[in-house]
């Protein structure tokens, strides 16, 4: 809060008169960039839909990727991420899914966003020294850790993130057709 009322110029108890705690903050930083994530109409095609809203949401927790812990860790029922809840929930729901289907659907792919992004965010990337390290363990030891090392310099974040939603809508109309 000090960091804060120092960045706006006022003091730490001045920001009290807006906000009662800091959760109460963290929830409205989600909450306003979460209200950024704007899906294009529904398309009718649950796959289509579920494709454009986690597009959406990637665009946007890449833009404030200091909000991705946030996002992770505060639950809230402000009207914005209901929205947003509400219309991923409502495209996987069109592929058949109910109930604990539909929530495992849910799951699936909001942690793949979310996760995906965290991950970028702390982990190894093209520019990442960690990459360098990786590159330099026993090859005899951990092959595939170098790997996939030097695999992240030639990989972009959004390239990487298309790939695994890819293989994560895969998975879910698999396990369509394996229900049937």
């Amino acid at each position: 809060m000090r960091t804060l009322a120092g960045a706006l110029g006022t003091g730490p108890m001045t920001l009290y008169n807006y906000v009662k705690d800091r959760d109460e903050l963290d929830a409205l930083v989600v909450e306003a960039v979460l209200s950024e994530v704007k899906p294009p109409r529904s398309r009718g095609e649950w796959q289509a839909d579920v494709r454009a809203i986690v597009e959406a949401t990637w665009r946007t927790v890449r833009r404030h990727p200091n909000v991705i812990p946030l996002v992770l860790t505060r639950r809230t029922l402000h009207e914005t991420t209901l929205h947003w809840a509400e219309g991923l929930l409502e495209a996987l729901a069109r592929s058949g899914r109910r109930d604990s289907e539909l929530l495992v659907a849910f799951r699936t792919v909001s942690g793949f966003v979310m996760g995906l992004a965290q991950a970028q965010l702390s982990g190894p990337t093209a520019d990442h020294p960690d990459v360098a390290r990786a590159e330099a363990l026993p090859a005899d030891r951990y092959p595939r850790l170098i790997e996939i090392a030097k695999a992240a310099r030639g990989i972009g974040p959004d390239r990487e993130f298309r790939a695994g939603l890819d293989i994560v809508m895969a998975g879910l109309a698999a396990s369509l057709v394996r229900k049937s």
